[in-house]
């Protein structure tokens, strides 16, 4: 489940930018997602489109299905940022639409600000953790360092170290690309038969680039 960021710090443009965050957000996934399989299951959440001061403004757009890629596009082409960041309310959302507690389950969440309706995220991941089955979730904080200081560190980051995720700090559309590569494409396997008898997954070449591969042993 990808958790978008649509809060109205993401209609702003950092110092020396003329352009604001989400026209370079958009870029980077038109960019991003048609290098993702057809065959791995997405889906969409997005936060913070809603009046400023609101905060019940988490929409889940795309439920996760096979090749969503065009979908999830054409639904953050839409995005006009605008109001606050709920995003541990988007992100327990997105953790229960996906069943994690049944499910091996994948959250990335995008955001360019600290969460601002009085969430949670530290707890909410030590919970979250606590009652999954395999759950990870990377964060992806988008925020120009000199405008952000402390070294443009989010509060969000323990949701990544509590589930063994990726917390990736970026700046740059091309950063954001590689980002985005990292955390939304998908794990590929192999079945081989080795002379034991026993079925393993093994890591085989992509011809593809971005997807990073994982051997594990099956039953």
């Amino acid at each position: 489940m990808f958790v978008f960021d649509a809060s109205g710090s993401m209609g702003t443009t950092d110092l020396t930018a003329k352009e604001p965050h989400i026209e370079r957000v958009k870029r980077a996934l038109h960019r991003i997602l048609p290098e993702i399989p057809p065959s791995r299951r997405m889906g969409l959440i997005i936060y913070g489109e809603g009046a400023h001061n609101q905060c019940d403004s988490v929409e889940l757009k795309v439920r996760p299905q096979l090749n969503a890629g065009p979908t999830i596009v054409a639904e953050v082409d839409k995005v006009q940022p605008m109001g606050r960041t709920p995003l541990t309310q988007s992100v327990r959302d997105a953790a229960d639409i996906l069943d994690y507690r049944h499910n091996p389950s994948v959250i990335v969440l995008l955001t360019d600000g600290e969460e601002t309706c009085g969430g949670k995220p530290c707890e909410l991941a030590e919970a979250l953790k606590a009652d999954s089955t395999d759950l990870t979730i990377h964060v992806i904080g988008y925020r120009h360092r000199d405008a952000a200081g402390l070294g443009a560190i989010f509060g969000a980051r323990c949701l990544a170290e509590q589930t063994a995720g990726l917390y990736l700090s970026v700046e740059t559309e091309d950063e954001l690309v590689d980002a985005l590569r990292k955390t939304l494409t998908c794990p590929l396997t192999a079945e081989t038969a080795p002379k034991g008898g026993a079925i393993t997954k093994a890591e085989i070449s992509s011809p593809s680039p971005g997807i990073w591969l994982r051997p594990y042993l099956s039953r």
